[in-house]
């Protein structure tokens, strides 16, 4: 399989180029474009790479029609009006640029902390991500930035127990004999999972779904334990304990592999069926059932999502799922043991890609993205550091996403805020920007990939020229930084070089160079089929860690904890009085957080907002199926169309998002009813942490 674009015999004048997916998805899909004349004019999954099989996602689909949306930005464009009116002129790269560059100087010669960089996994690509971006900001001296908003808590639990974020090879789950999916539609949000999951399942294995609402991956599986949000980590340890007292224990494999589970085992015992049924709203009886499925199924696996850990425990959550596998020895069996993230299999030159060292000894603050609206609404001072005067926003839409969105627009619609937007299209940030600068898509540029779902590092080529006067992430951050007349030679790197400068030289990579991925167009990373079938844990003592050893020397409880939501009725019962209803808000089908909310056909299929509602609890409050509705608390409040359904529990709104707030009926989103507060471990957002009331809209 060679780099080179290759022709078809029966259409030679079609060029087909290997891509890869970009956007936030454990499933990081290797791709083929069709090109012809210059245009792509086809796209499909590569049929070649294992874990893509052929097969894109309904979303990716449409990348073509994304691509050449009649919305795209396609030159700098310039604020001609008050903040938010949308008027905008357009202008030269040059003379955005300067003028950008002159405000961020005049910034920086005062306090250089005042610039902040804002940025997630618009692209998940390593080039246009965080590489030329990162040396800017770091030579800047800008404020850093705590990119927490998705993982991060869930990131730190397994951190804490297995040391990394490592886990199984995702294609032994088509040898499984049970498979726990906890926390995750995958048939949305992991869909080449899914597909090995019902591999495993015309072999005879068993699907358990564990997620408070009955989605379409629930369906399919033939048992659901529908529990209340925030409460998982009860279940585990009621799981935990029927494991101990029914004696499902491998006592091999925790004596050679395991750090406190004597521990353990005592607080396990405390945790009966009962115990936390009550709190998760569960039958004990499919406690034990799950129970004994994990204790006495060789080859079960449990596949994490990230939904469960965006509560106050999200963190400790995961950390006392990630213990069951050890307890069972399910990590002896390829087919065995748990996945929430691959990330850690790849081996990346954070260092070369990003150069920290380009700050020098400059000591500079670190801001939390999940808390961006207060950081925004800030003064300065009390220790918090100068007021931001100026955001950078790139591969994100923080208008639209992140929590309590009411703040954050408060903050983007400060005058005296400069604010600069890299974007495809004019998102609800960009609308707040003082210039949006053009960027290329996924077609338009080089980059490449590692993924958090399988462990294949997939090369994007470049198959189109940039449409318009786009530019990629990494050209404008090298221009911007000509225009402040930064002269180290990175600024330098061409993408190429970047791409080559992020596979570090490790044995985890297998000697694998970006010039040779570039020619097979995907590549595995080195590593067994079991990677902790003999223990070999990357964590300090080798051990799978129960028990976190930091709290132990220190005295504290060194045990995952059960920590409930900051928004219920046991933490918060006069909140919980007014707003009776738990909220949580999982993607639309075909939206990928804020990315592809307007392209027109997948936002046709999708309608409008939606939210589901119990029966009893909409009987209760007098409102029909199919009637708008107006969900509601202290923070704000959202319009949707409510679909009354016992696909949820009662006592639980789901209301899916993330609609672009200038494409919902009322110009809000869910966003407007998620807070600020952060989880327990990663400092991550809450997002499935929220109380909120639904009552008929105004007519």
């Amino acid at each position: 399989m060679l780099n080179e674009p290759q022709t078809h015999d029966a259409d030679p004048a079609l060029r087909t180029v290997r891509a890869a997916c970009p956007h936030d998805c454990p499933d990081t899909c290797a791709m083929l474009v069709g090109v012809r004349d210059g245009v792509a004019v086809q796209l499909r999954g590569d049929p070649s790479h294992p874990t893509t099989g052929g097969a894109l996602c309904t979303k990716v689909s449409r990348y073509l029609e994304r691509t050449y949306h009649a919305g795209r930005v396609l030159q700098p464009l310039r604020r001609a009006g008050p903040k938010g009116s949308g008027r905008f002129e357009p202008v030269s790269w040059e003379q955005a640029l300067g003028d950008i560059a002159g405000r961020l100087r005049a910034l920086a010669e005062v306090d250089a902390q005042s610039i902040l960089p804002y940025s997630y996994c618009g692209t998940m690509g390593l080039v246009q991500g965080e590489s030329m971006a990162a040396r800017f900001f770091h030579r800047l001296g800008a404020s850093r930035l705590d990119r927490t908003i998705c993982s991060s808590a869930g990131a730190e639990g397994l951190r804490q127990v297995l040391g990394g974020l490592v886990g199984m090879d995702v294609e032994q789950f088509a040898n499984s004999r049970l498979i726990v999916i906890w926390g995750s539609n995958s048939i949305t949000s992991n869909l080449h999972f899914w597909s090995l999951a019902q591999q495993a399942k015309r072999q005879g294995a068993t699907l358990v779904c564990i997620d408070p609402w009955r989605n379409d991956t629930a369906r399919r599986c033939h048992m659901h334990l529908q529990l209340r949000p925030g409460t998982d980590s009860a279940l585990a340890w009621a799981l935990m304990g029927e494991l101990v007292r029914n004696d499902w224990l491998d006592h091999d494999y925790i004596e050679r592999h395991t750090l406190g589970f004597e521990l353990l085992r005592e607080r396990a015992l405390q945790w009966s069926p009962e115990r936390a049924g009550a709190l998760c709203g569960l039958p004990p009886d499919s406690i034990r059932e799950l129970a004994r499925l994990l204790g006495t199924t060789r080859a079960a696996a449990i596949r994490l999502n990230y939904g469960l850990q965006r509560v106050r425990g999200g963190g400790n959550t995961v950390r006392a799922i990630a213990c069951l596998p050890a307890l069972t020895g399910a990590w002896r069996e390829p087919a065995g043991g748990l996945l929430l993230s691959s990330s850690g299999h790849f081996a990346v030159d954070t260092a070369a890609l990003e150069r920290p060292d380009l700050l020098g000894d400059r000591i500079v603050r670190t801001i939390n993205m999940s808390a961006i609206g207060d950081a925004l609404l800030h003064p300065g001072g009390d220790g918090f550091g100068p007021r931001i005067d100026a955001l950078v926003v790139y591969n994100s839409n923080p208008a639209a996403v992140a929590p309590d969105s009411g703040r954050v627009l408060a903050g983007l619609r400060r005058e005296d805020l400069f604010t600069v937007v890299l974007e495809h299209f004019r998102t609800d940030t960009a609308d707040l920007a003082d210039y949006i600068l053009p960027a290329t898509t996924q077609l338009e540029h080089i980059d490449v990939h590692k993924s958090y779902g399988h462990r294949y590092w997939v090369a994007n080529e470049q198959a189109i020229e940039p449409l318009g006067q786009a530019r990629a992430n990494t050209q404008i951050f090298r221009d911007l930084a000509r225009h402040m007349g930064f002269t180290e030679p990175c600024f330098g790197d061409s993408d190429e070089q970047i791409a080559a400068q992020a596979l570090a030289d490790d044995p985890r990579n297998a000697g694998l160079d970006f010039a040779t991925l570039r020619k097979q167009g995907w590549a595995k990373v080195a590593g067994c089929e079991a990677p902790f079938a003999d223990g070999g844990f990357p964590t300090p003592s080798g051990r799978c860690q129960l028990a976190w050893p930091a709290d132990l020397e220190a005295g504290r409880d060194p045990l995952p904890q059960v920590i409930l939501p900051y928004e219920c009725a046991e933490t918060a019962p006069e909140l919980a009085r007014r707003y009776p209803l738990a909220m949580i808000s999982p993607p639309a089908r075909n939206f990928l957080n804020s990315s592809f909310v307007n392209v027109d056909s997948l936002r046709r299929t999708e309608g409008e907002p939606a939210l589901l509602l119990h029966p009893l609890d909409a009987a209760e409050r007098g409102i029909a199926d199919g009637q708008r509705v107006r969900c509601f608390n202290d923070r704000g409040e959202a319009l949707a169309r409510c679909h009354v359904s016992d696909d949820t529990r009662q006592g639980l709104v789901v209301v899916f998002g993330v609609w672009w707030r200038k494409l919902s009926p009322d110009g809000r989103n869910v966003n407007e009813l998620t807070h600020q507060g952060l989880t327990d471990l990663g400092g991550g957002a809450c997002f499935y942490d929220c109380l909120v009331q639904v009552a008929a809209a105004p007519a």
